[in-house]
């Protein structure tokens, strides 16, 4: 039977409930009259902190708003975001709404071919970009771009002797702004004023884990709801500091860094490069932060390759707090009863280790965290709570404007990913699938009405196309997998391979695994070392290797990969409803998985049958019980490139492991 769950009421009077606030620019308004000196913005920009307020930030929009107009922006035109965080980008998507607009922001990282497509099926006229590298890749293929006109660049560095007919200055866009006459300004209070609820917000479109992306299309009501009703969940308030670094085109940073950050009002902060992100985390020292798993992955790797070249003394106090913390960190976060010589023990940890480690981490102000996009493994969800880091999982896509379920505090479990987030309805339908409704429901994929209707029914229910349940003693909702990967074996055992993978990245070696096993008798899996831990550990050792294949077919690390993989097996045997999981053969990949490849998405999520369609020669390997395969296989070089490059990958057999139900029965 389907079983229906309801977090919070449903709002009957959404604009009630918002004080009549229908558009992103409203809040902006409100927060410009109302604390119009805090800060809503800062930037670090050659080791400095640059901050604007929100009186700052409204005057910025509202000018870049008249200036695009005054290039011809007219209602409902598309218009590009393409760039790193940049608080002038926020700004930007603000100012095309505010003149009637739909901003549309793009993966900075996505080649030009992939962005003409998504330039091209949303019709852009305008983009603007943050500097050369992605004004160069729209002029690449502008030939294919019939509705593109003007282009418009934040960082004029190597700019110079571009031909400028369709080029503008950022700045150059604002001063016409400053310059704009009366009729002007009166038609883009006329713009401003006619924005209701149900009016286009944004446009984000889907990562294409299966095919192309889709251009979902979310409305006023979608983000202003969501990100009043999330807020509201966790107390966010207006003196918050968030730290904004993931794509600008994913939807979970277009709601925290738009959606909630002008509905509580708090300041979001744009480090000044991927390579100084560490340290402006720690400068700023976030208090509401998110991360998808891999970030909490690479941040704790790198904590156990820095303990692994400790003393042995320090290693010593390190390993004894931390059993500790594991053991009661968890509790005292979440205010349950722990002994006052626990109690004692832990606060000597958090003086001696916990303290100074979420210092480093720059985690130290966290009062809320999440992660979410994949599945985080238990054991590293245990690791940062233990340290009394309030991080929580929250279950979303980019349908539903983020939100489906959230984890409350003082009801956080590694296993499951919370209830209902207030206004959403969720059930399980009879084939184990997950669906929800909520005000933050898309309106529609653009130009798909297909997969609009088999996605969201006429009732607005949405198919997450994932599988999962609801626990019967605490109503958290646990998800197995995606729908679609979740099978059988050929003996008739559940197949859910993310469950293992999970499980496999929890070793700060493994970077990436992908189990295979659908239909067949036995799980096989493809793993990708981590570079740096495993260069780290093969420093240590005298291991020399002149390149990543060379270090991932090495004999020692092979022999290290399988203890990690049998470790994981009898941990899965544990479980009888997936015992059958356990991964009977392996191999290292000779190649990290790469996004320009094909085998990741922009947000790095496994396409599974891609990369099984790819090395197809690989799995039958791993089946027919061969010791090696020879293989070759085309890469992409950061220049845009294309080569190839061969190996002769080892196979191994790991130990498996009876389930619990089978020792019961010996």
């Amino acid at each position: 039977m389907a079983r229906d769950t309801m977090g919070g009421n449903t709002l009957t009077n959404a604009s009630t409930a918002t004080g009549g606030l229908a558009s992103v620019p409203a809040l902006l308004r409100r927060n410009a009259k109302s604390f119009g000196a805090r800060p809503a913005y800062r930037e670090k920009e050659f080791g400095i902190w640059q901050t604007w307020t929100w009186s700052q930030t409204n005057d910025r929009v509202e000018h870049l708003a008249l200036g695009l107009m005054s290039l011809g922006l007219v209602k409902g035109d598309f218009v590009a975001i393409i760039g790193h965080n940049r608080p002038h980008l926020y700004s930007a998507m603000v100012a095309i709404q505010m003149a009637g607009g739909v901003p549309v922001p793009l993966y900075q990282d996505a080649v030009a071919e992939e962005m003409a497509y998504v330039l091209n099926h949303c019709g852009a006229r305008f983009v603007i970009a943050n500097d050369q590298e992605q004004v160069d890749k729209v002029l690449e293929v502008q030939d294919q771009l019939p509705d593109f006109e003007q282009m418009i660049y934040l960082d004029s560095r190597g700019l110079r002797k571009y031909d400028h007919t369709r080029l503008h200055n950022y700045d150059t866009v604002i001063t016409l702004g400053k310059d704009a006459g009366n009729d002007l300004r009166s038609e883009l209070k006329s713009r401003e004023d006619s924005l209701e609820y149900d009016d286009t917000c944004v446009m984000l479109y889907t990562s294409g884990t299966t095919g192309k992306p889709k251009g979902v299309v979310l409305s006023n009501r979608n983000i202003i709801e969501t990100a009043r009703a999330s807020s509201e969940f966790d107390n966010l308030r207006n003196d918050e500091e968030v730290l904004a670094y993931l794509p600008m085109a994913w939807v979970g940073d277009f709601i925290f860094s738009i959606g909630q950050a002008y509905w509580a009002g708090f300041c979001v902060n744009c480090p000044e490069s991927e390579t100084t992100l560490g340290t402006d985390l720690r400068e700023i020292g976030p208090t509401y932060y998110f991360a998808p798993p891999r970030v909490f992955e690479t941040q704790l790797t790198n904590v156990m390759i820095r303990m692994e070249d400790a003393s042995k003394f320090k290693k010593r106090l390190f390993d004894y707090f931390m059993d500790h913390a594991r053991r009661v960190g968890p509790a005292i976060l979440d205010g349950k009863p722990v002994g006052g010589l626990d109690r004692l023990k832990y606060a000597l940890g958090e003086l001696m280790i916990y303290g100074p480690l979420k210092n480093t981490l720059g985690f130290s102000n966290v009062r809320v965290g999440y992660t979410a996009g994949e599945a985080i493994g238990p054991e590293i969800f245990d690791f940062y709570r233990s340290l009394g880091i309030n991080l929580k999982q929250l279950y979303g896509q980019t349908e539903a404007s983020v939100f489906i379920t959230q984890q409350p505090d003082g009801e956080v479990r590694g296993d499951t990913v919370g209830v209902p987030s207030p206004g959403v309805e969720v059930r399980i339908g009879d084939n184990g699938e997950v669906y929800y409704r909520s005000p933050g429901t898309f309106v529609e994929y653009y130009k798909n009405p297909e997969s609009t209707a088999d996605t969201k029914d006429p009732e607005g229910w949405v198919a997450t196309g994932d599988a999962g349940f609801f626990e019967e003693t605490t109503g958290h909702l646990r998800i197995i997998d995606r729908a679609k990967d979740v099978g059988k074996l050929a003996t008739g055992g559940m197949f859910a391979p993310k469950y293992v993978e999970n499980k496999l990245k929890f070793y700060p070696n493994i970077l990436e695994a992908v189990v295979f096993g659908s239909g067949r008798e036995t799980c096989v899996a493809f793993i990708n070392i981590d570079l740096s831990a495993v260069g780290n550990w093969a420093e240590r050792n005298n291991i020399a290797y002149s390149s990543y294949q060379e270090l991932a077919g090495h004999p020692r690390v092979l022999g290290m990969i399988q203890e990690h993989v049998e470790e994981v097996n009898a941990s899965v045997a544990e479980d009888d409803m997936l015992s059958g999981c356990q991964v009977h053969r392996f191999l290292v990949l000779h190649k990290e998985l790469d996004a320009d490849d094909g085998e990741l998405t922009r947000t790095r999520k496994v396409r599974r049958k891609i990369i099984g369609e790819k090395f197809e020669d690989l799995v039958n390997a791993l089946y027919d019980g061969s010791p090696e395969i020879y293989t070759e296989t085309e890469v992409t070089y950061e220049d845009g490139r294309k080569g190839k490059i061969s190996a002769t990958l080892e196979i191994r057999d790991a130990k498996t492991y009876p389930s619990v139900s089978a020792m019961a029965a010996q």
